[in-house]
């Protein structure tokens, strides 16, 4: 089935180390969601079947309940929502009991919390809102409101963080009433705040980012929390259903500045701006790809997870020099610790997600 992606461009503030397309403009969250609700419309009537629904920003919890509740109701009137998993990212300090109590009634059925940190010297570095007795307190009211599936984000890397602070931030979060964490690596992203040398020097090197992400993966392993993506762990009954449906290749909409789509097998996106998209009758549409390349896909998604991909399907999607290719290169790869292969699977292991990226160009070329 397909996706629903929303793309909620507005921050209170905007974090130092963020490139998503974000603008502080609370005059226009009335626009934006008549402009949401007006694109929307224009898929009823086409029987699309669809059992995810995911508020990205952004900070969507700048939204009112109101708000939510009307993008939730336009979404169910024009496409066919099957038990559809509905997640909301929220920041602690934007988030309170009554707009929770909101989103509960309106539908949403998961919270994605961007906590970061249970250090608030951390918090404070990361230009972040609030600190993590707020977190702590919100997390908590979402599950009394009745949220059985609550994530939260942790970063690692940040500036005077040791694998000690990094380690007590898990155990704090993971003490919580949560079922999914999001481990992120900091990167210095362009044209951002961060984006200067006396900044880059200041946060971890790669010694310590592989260090810390090796320590993350083996301690939330240990609570109960499995791995299945890259930067994602889970209980059971705590994946990201939508999540999963990039990384395994299924069709999404995406409505909102700078939301991606990949629908009726074409790859495209709204340009960045909140004034066009508001202005504009249907939202801008920016074609990446007519016709994606399976195979280069299938491989490149797949080995984001820890379920892997099948050799034998990467063969059939893109010929058998391919596959010879993989089989060859994933062997020299196993004996190296960065990945296993069994019969026909191939996955990564820890280490190997570390250098995904040149194990999957190896792989493909």
């Amino acid at each position: 089935m397909t996706g629903i992606y929303i793309h909620v461009p507005f921050c209170k503030r905007k974090c130092p180390y963020c490139d998503f397309y974000s603008v502080c403009r609370p005059d226009l969250y009335e626009d934006y969601t008549q402009a949401v609700c007006r694109n929307i419309q224009a898929f009823r009537g086409r029987g699309i079947k669809c059992d995810t629904i995911y508020f990205g920003g952004g900070t969507p919890s700048v939204l009112s309940a109101e708000q939510v509740d009307r993008i939730i109701d336009t979404a169910g009137k024009c496409f066919d929502l099957c038990d559809p998993e509905i997640t909301l990212e929220a920041n602690p300090s934007s988030a309170d009991r009554d707009k929770m109590s909101g989103w509960r009634k309106a539908g949403v059925t998961r919270l994605s919390f961007g906590v970061q940190s249970a250090d608030d010297r951390e918090l404070g570095f990361l230009g972040r809102l609030h600190d993590f007795a707020q977190a702590e307190g919100v997390v908590e009211a979402a599950a009394r409101e009745g949220f059985q599936h609550i994530s939260c984000d942790v970063m690692m890397g940040v500036k005077g963080q040791t694998l000690e602070s990094l380690q007590n931030s898990i155990e704090r979060l993971i003490a919580l009433p949560v079922d999914h964490i999001s481990a992120y690596m900091l990167k210095i992203e362009k044209g951002t705040a961060f984006d200067c040398d006396e900044m880059r020097k200041s946060v971890a090197d790669d010694d310590m980012l592989c260090d810390m992400y090796l320590q993350t993966v083996k301690q939330l392993e240990g609570k109960g929390f499995l791995q299945y993506e890259i930067s994602n762990f889970a209980k059971e009954g705590g994946k990201s259903r939508h999540n999963l449906k990039y990384w395994h290749g299924e069709e999404y909409i995406g409505i909102g500045p700078s939301a991606h789509s990949y629908f009726e097998g074409v790859r495209y996106f709204c340009k960045g701006d909140i004034d066009a998209f508001i202005a504009d009758k249907l939202q801008s549409r920016t074609v990446l790809e007519e016709n994606p390349d399976k195979a280069e896909e299938y491989v490149m998604l797949g080995l984001r997870l820890t379920e892997g991909i099948d050799i034998s399907k990467a063969e059939q999607l893109g010929g058998s020099e391919l596959g010879r290719n993989i089989r060859k290169k994933a062997e020299l790869f196993q004996k190296q610790g960065l990945c296993v292969v069994d019969k026909d699977n191939l996955r990564l292991t820890p280490e190997g997600f570390l250098a995904s990226n040149s194990i999957i160009g190896e792989l493909l070329w």
